[in-house]
Parts: structure tokens; sequence; C-alpha cells
């Protein structure tokens, strides 16, 4: 019963998620007017706007004009829906030894956040800065209830490892384009020839490293960020192979950033390190 209720709210939020990854980037009011049809501007009828069922009801279509109605907003609360129940299933270990209920609410507030700045960086290749920080404002407050229910000893020790995890990953990150970037300059300053820069790591993605550094801990945010940087490496290089990515073709980095966060926040650093191991293990026939 409870899985069905996270899966219910779950997909209400997916249903704001959408509105907020629509107008947000297009600076438009999140709140008003209310869900209205882009093509013919009618507004949805409050049955029409429950979440995947309305959607399937009306075959895809608005209900006045007939005009097609994206399949994403349905897979995007369909998809929320399935990461609240993860956050319920999940086995963190990033917050100490706290309750489960804690657990529960803190990732399905991570995945909240997590899920808009996923959608704005894919169409839009760009990370908005208020949610990064809405982000880092939240898990550094969650961090600090977590270490009032372990206490004084525990609960200092956890809070300093997640606010240097913030500063280092927000530094890492910024320190890695800065360091291209010079090379680069340098590059062309000896061999007097004019490469131009691959727009690649942006401050968006730093300020996201961030955020997942004051939710994981230090452990847990270099874990995130070697996931990113794998799975952003394969997709990278199969995309290339495939002819679906041009050389030095650039795309964005913040959904991996976001998949190594709810990973290492589902399962644990630990979890990640035994399967890397597991993989080197095979991978070298031994």
């Amino acid at each position: 019963m409870q899985l069905i209720s996270l899966a219910i709210i779950g997909a209400c939020i997916g249903s704001f998620i959408n509105v907020v990854a629509w107008r947000f980037p297009r600076k438009e009011s999140l709140i008003w007017p209310g869900s209205h049809c882009p093509c013919c501007g009618s507004d949805v009828r409050w049955y029409d706007n429950l979440p995947v069922v309305a959607w399937l009801q009306l075959g895809g279509r608005c209900r006045d004009c007939k005009a097609s109605i994206p399949v994403r907003y349905p897979a995007v609360e369909a998809l929320c829906a399935g990461l609240w129940v993860s956050a319920a299933l999940a086995a963190p270990t990033s917050m100490g030894l706290v309750p489960s209920w804690f657990n529960l609410w803190a990732g399905a507030a991570l995945v909240s956040v997590l899920l808009p700045l996923v959608l704005i960086d894919l169409e839009h290749m760009r990370l908005p800065e208020p949610f990064c920080r809405l982000g880092l404002l939240l898990g550094i407050s969650a961090t600090v209830a977590a270490a009032l229910l372990l206490g004084w000893q525990q609960g200092s020790t956890l809070l300093l490892n997640h606010l240097l995890a913030a500063a280092f990953a927000l530094l890492a990150l910024e320190l890695f384009a800065t360091f291209w970037q010079v090379i680069i300059r340098i590059i062309n300053w000896t061999a007097r020839c004019q490469i131009k820069p691959l727009k690649g790591l942006g401050t968006g993605d730093a300020k996201l490293a961030a955020m997942g550094g004051a939710w994981l801990g230090l452990k847990g945010i270099a874990m995130a960020l070697a996931i990113a940087n794998v799975s952003g490496a394969l997709f990278g290089v199969i995309s290339f192979a495939s002819g679906r990515l041009k050389w030095r073709q650039p795309f964005p980095f913040g959904p991996f950033i976001a998949i190594g966060i709810w990973g290492v926040w589902l399962c644990g650093p630990d979890w990640w390190w035994y399967q890397w191991q597991i993989l080197i293990r095979n991978l070298m026939g031994l």
C-alpha cells in the first residue's frame, strides 16, 4: 500500500515537474496561468490533469483542438512515480544510521530536484543555478537533520564530511574545466594554431556536483562522479560510432552526474566499488 501511495504522489510531482521543465527555461510563471493547451490555448480540465491516466483516456490528444500531446508528459510522470518508489526500496548509507522514514523522504526530495535539472539540461544544454542552489540547501538541511538524529559525536563528523564534499566537488569540476581551457590556450600560443575550445563541463555541472556532495559525502560524491564519467564516456563513444554525434559535438553531462548521484544514493558507494572490482576481474579474466 505504501508503494502504491508513493507512486501516486510521485506521478503528481512528475506532472508539476513537466510544468517546471517547460516554463522555467522560458521565464514563464510556474503558477499562472494554469495548465493549458499550447496550440489552442484552452484550459486543461482538472480531470484531464490526472497523471498518465488522462493522457491515455484522451488518446494523447487535446480534448478541444485534438492537437497531439507529446508522450514525454506521461513518460516523465511514470518515471517520477518509479523514482519515488525506488526511494522506498533504496538502501542509502550517505546519511548514516538514520530511520528508514528519513531516508525515504530525503530520497524523494533529492530525486524531485534532480529530475527537472535533467530534463532542462537535455533540452537546453544548461543547468539552472536556482535549482542547483535549492538542491544544495536541501542537501545541507537534510544532513543537519540527520546529524541531530545521530547525536553530536557522529552528527558533527557527518556534517563536516558533507560540507567538505560539496566544496570538493565544486572545486574539482571547475578546476578540471579551467585546466583544459588553459592547456588549449598554451597549445594555441606555442604552436600558433587555433584550436577551438570544446564546450565541455560548465559551471552548472560543477554546481550540480556540489549539490551531490551535500547529499552523499566525500566517498559518495567521488563514486558518483566516477559513474558519471564512465557512463558519459560510454555514451559519447557509442553515439559517435553510431553517427548520432559528430566530432567535437557537445552533449549534456548533467544527466550523467544525476545518474551517478541517484545510483550512489540507492545503493551506497561501497556497493558500487564492489561492482567495479567484479567488472575489472571479469575483464582481466581473473
